[in-house]
């Protein structure tokens, strides 16, 4: 008997990229079994987090996680590379994922980041998988980018939002990808009243970060009403992403495509992580039902 298999990419998207957790969580629900994982950014995060068994405990932490407890993990650089370091956050992650091998892990993985020096993309698929990750979570503006062997590296979304080559080598029943560009309007999900006053509590501290570090790269004064070069950064990088899936898709199409709607929250609306999984369960539990009967999850006779 055998269960029917899946590679799986994992998009870029920000925030977004919560819903990955929920995308996974009901392909394991429904009996697939996950033959390889691609992603860029938040893909190559949750990816890497569930390729090392902790995606888990990982979820857990985010959703309790409380508005003090955000605010003693942001570092910020105060320097023009971008607004957060990322140190507390990785040493977090370091305490999860602890010393990790790419190619000790269980499941074949690829985190994908950007060279900007070479202006090409990277594929990690050796050495450390936080130091990966890291690489490839580094979005231009918000996290400081990575210097390493002569490169500049950035988010793996950049040059490829959709990483589906990386996959193409290793054998699956099928090739399944998450885009968070999904078009349309996000579901609505009733929420628990724990859930909305954490995300209450989260929200205000980040409009007051965000408002923080606007002023920092700010050299004069603004109408309150006028867009920011982060709004500009922020809509040019992802209109720049958007285009990209279609070209790189055209190359590399996979099998099926489960497309997150674009509008659950916004790139950097990190505190909205409770409604973002579950959309991401939802939408995946829905794309599941539809699919064909030899391309369920059950086991099936060899």
């Amino acid at each position: 008997m055998k269960r029917t298999t899946i590679s799986l990419v994992l998009g870029s998207g920000g925030a977004r990229g919560y819903a990955h957790i929920g995308v996974i969580e009901e392909l394991q629900r429904h009996g697939y079994e996950i033959a390889c994982i691609s992603g860029a950014s938040m893909g190559a995060l949750i990816g890497g987090l569930h390729a090392c068994g902790k995606l888990r405990d990982y979820r857990d932490w985010v959703l309790g996680l409380d508005a003090l407890d955000v605010a003693a993990l942001l570092d910020f650089s105060w320097t023009r590379h971008g607004v957060i370091n990322g140190k507390k956050v990785m040493k977090k992650l370091r305490e999860l994922i602890g010393e990790t091998p790419i190619e000790k892990l269980p499941i074949p993985y690829t985190a994908v980041a950007t060279d900007l020096r070479r202006n090409r993309e990277v594929w990690f698929q050796r050495g450390d998988l936080l130091d990966a990750i890291r690489a490839s979570i580094a979005i231009p503006t918000f996290f400081t980018p990575v210097e390493r062997d002569g490169m500049l590296l950035v988010d793996g979304g950049v040059l490829n939002p959709l990483p589906v080559a990386p996959t193409i080598s290793v054998q699956s029943d099928l090739t399944l990808a998450v885009s968070l560009f999904g078009q349309g309007e996000a579901p609505r999900i009733p929420m628990p009243r724990e859930a909305q006053e954490r995300e209450s509590r989260l929200e205000e501290l980040a409009d007051e970060l965000y408002r923080r570090a606007r002023e920092w790269f700010d050299t004069e004064p603004r109408p309150k009403s006028s867009y920011h070069l982060f709004d500009v950064f922020d809509a040019t990088i992802e209109s720049m992403q958007k285009t990209l899936i279609g070209y790189r898709l055209g190359g590399y199409p996979p099998d099926y495509m489960i497309e997150i709607p674009e509008s659950v929250c916004g790139a950097l609306d990190f505190h909205k992580a409770w409604e973002v999984i579950e959309t991401g369960r939802l939408i995946a539990r829905d794309f599941l039902a539809r699919l064909p009967r030899d391309h369920s999850g059950e086991e099936k006779t060899s």
